[in-house]
């Protein structure tokens, strides 16, 4: 997971950095980077096309490691942009998600993904979030619902907002008993601050790993997958959950 600082509107600094992180990855299968973290976040957003040529640079990087690499983009659309995830390393980079929760200012300047993703890697089911979709227990239950071990999230918090932000990939965690994997932007952007929060955590919510909070780097961990199974043999509430009728009201 990659916290990193993003330079607005400059893709090619920014596919830089993104190309410095995949070789500090060393041999990891999977990479995310943080929200938006390719053309940066501002509002309104610096907006790329898909085939732009200065993403080449991270498809060749992500390629020769072997890598996924999962990278946000404001990508140019018929009316609005959308807030998009990248996938590169395969032959050519691929859109694969479009942000389906768009938070306040966000709203008036994308349009809102319609479907979530689950991405096979290797056989193992990954589901793709957007910052504020883990802020909704319903989005990472579709993700386990369609077989998700692992939730990987690409984030862009505020400074100041570290508590919540760290309590709701936590709880998407111990809700579904997979891993949640963050990559989270950090420092200045545009007018905005922001204070990270790339880590992995585990299936009870507990935290692997983490960069720390203002800084940049890269952390990693080797997931035993296996563990999923187990932590929801021990705690079945994705298993036992009933479907609920509206609640009554009562009079006292």
């Amino acid at each position: 997971m990659a916290q990193l600082t993003s330079v607005p509107g400059d893709v090619a600094a920014n596919v830089a950095t993104a190309v410095d992180a995949v070789s500090r990855a060393d041999g990891a299968s999977l990479l995310v980077l943080p929200e938006l973290f390719l053309t940066g976040y501002t509002l309104p957003p610096a907006v790329i096309a898909l085939d732009d040529p200065c993403l080449a640079p991270l498809q060749e990087a992500a390629a020769a490691a072997g890598a996924v690499v999962l990278a946000g983009a404001a990508i140019a659309g018929a009316e609005r942009p959308t807030l998009t995830t990248l996938a590169f390393g395969g032959t050519a980079p691929q859109r694969v998600y479009d942000k389906q929760h768009l938070s306040g200012g966000e709203q008036e300047c994308f349009a809102a993904g319609e479907a979530g993703t689950v991405l096979d890697l290797a056989g193992d089911r990954i589901a793709l979030a957007t910052c504020y979709d883990t802020c909704f227990p319903e989005h990472g239950r579709a993700a386990a619902d369609a077989g998700a071990v692992l939730y990987a999230a690409s984030i862009a918090y505020y400074a100041g907002s570290e508590h919540r932000r760290d309590l709701y990939t936590r709880a998407r965690a111990l809700d579904n008993g997979f891993f949640v994997a963050v990559g989270a932007l950090v420092g200045p952007c545009g007018e905005g601050e922001f204070c990270g929060g790339a880590a992995i955590h585990d299936p009870e919510g507990r935290t692997l790993v983490a960069v720390p909070d203002g800084e940049q780097g890269v952390v990693i961990a080797d997931l035993e997958l296996d563990l999923v199974a187990a932590t929801r043999a021990a705690h079945p509430m994705l298993a036992e959950r009933r479907a609920l009728g509206p609640a009554r009201s009562v009079r006292l």
